[in-house]
């Protein structure tokens, strides 16, 4: 056994000791799951680490694990609201619209702050200097675009008409950037870290360091709302899971990585642990879930993505009951 297996192993038996890890006695007290399934949505991203870290944690407690593939934060909103996933870690914004389109979405909590970043050109060095310029996207309407889109609008600038988006489906964002077809490239881990690893680029926007983007949640927690509604045990203890398990990527890194990368879920050991290290994985208690989305939705509103008010979609797209009840419990 290495020396890294055997710490994350006693770090895992210390977290059980300490109530971290494993079934705590609250669940006892809540009573039997209303079902033993649950799906969750599964990314390329590597910031939604928590969600397969849990994956022990969730069998503990007795769920039968599922993964639905999808490959962006859209599919993933799409998957939930859908019914064929039933929990996701993944954009609040990407939750926002799909709740502004009448998908049974229930966002639960916030998960960690951070992750995105802005790659830029030579002579680009604000959100500002992208007018005229050309970025890169997977689709129109895809979370990159809408992220854009509003940071540009902060400043001033006219999203629709003042940046020139670039969609090839014979490229990705990633290889266009490299190439010089385009301008500026959006994106998070892993890819972020390989445009660093090339020094490929600047970069101008790091949520999880300037504002306002680093106040406010980047990823949340939802459900499908029927899951929610059904299954109000199995919703607390699959959140309280991933909560405790956000808390490991937090305190406990290197072993976390290593775990991941045992697992198959990530290749590249120094690529996770700089997700983990850079990235707020210790503000779900500390920031107000719904802060965050009345953030993005009035954003989302004033640049045309979305036609609800905020107020409409927090009353008919969140329930804070688990999260608040989870924080009295899980006290620091």
């Amino acid at each position: 056994m290495t020396p890294t297996r055997r710490r994350f192993l006693t770090t895992l038996s210390l977290a059980a000791a300490g109530g971290l890890i494993g079934p705590s006695r609250a669940s006892g007290a809540e009573g039997v799951l209303e079902t033993t399934t649950l799906r969750l949505t599964r990314t390329p991203a590597l910031c939604v680490a928590p969600l397969y870290v849990a994956e022990e944690l969730l069998r503990a407690e007795g769920f039968d694990i599922r993964y639905v593939a999808t490959a962006s934060a859209t599919e993933s909103a799409n998957a939930i609201g859908a019914g064929q996933a039933d929990l996701s870690y993944d954009f609040a914004s990407a939750y926002i619209i799909g709740i502004d389109s009448g998908q049974a979405i229930t966002v639960l909590a916030g998960a960690m702050a951070g992750c995105v970043e802005l790659f830029a050109k030579e002579g680009i060095n604000t959100v500002a200097d992208l007018k005229g310029k050309r970025v890169g996207l997977r689709s129109l309407g895809a979370t990159p675009h809408v992220l854009v889109s509003i940071m540009a609008a902060e400043v001033g600038l006219d999203p629709a008409k003042d940046i020139d988006w670039v969609v090839d489906p014979k490229s990705t964002p990633i290889e266009l950037f490299v190439s010089g077809k385009v301008d500026v490239f959006v994106g998070n881990p892993p890819e972020s870290l390989e445009l660093r690893a090339r020094h490929s680029g600047h970069v101008i926007v790091k949520t999880v360091v300037d504002r306002p983007w680093s106040q406010y949640f980047c990823c949340m927690l939802a459900g499908n709302r029927e899951y929610v509604r059904k299954n109000p045990v199995a919703t607390k203890r699959a959140l309280r899971a991933i909560l405790k398990v956000t808390d490991l990527c937090a305190s406990e890194p290197e072993p976390t990585a290593r775990r991941l990368v045992d697992r198959g879920v990530a290749a590249r050991y120094d690529y996770t642990l700089q997700t983990l290290r850079e990235n707020g994985y210790d503000k779900w208690r500390e920031y107000d879930a719904e802060d965050t989305i009345r953030f993005y939705a009035l954003r989302l509103h004033e640049t045309g993505f979305v036609k609800s008010t905020p107020q409409k979609i927090i009353a008919e797209g969140t329930d804070w009951r688990f999260l608040d009840e989870l924080k009295r419990e899980l006290k620091a």
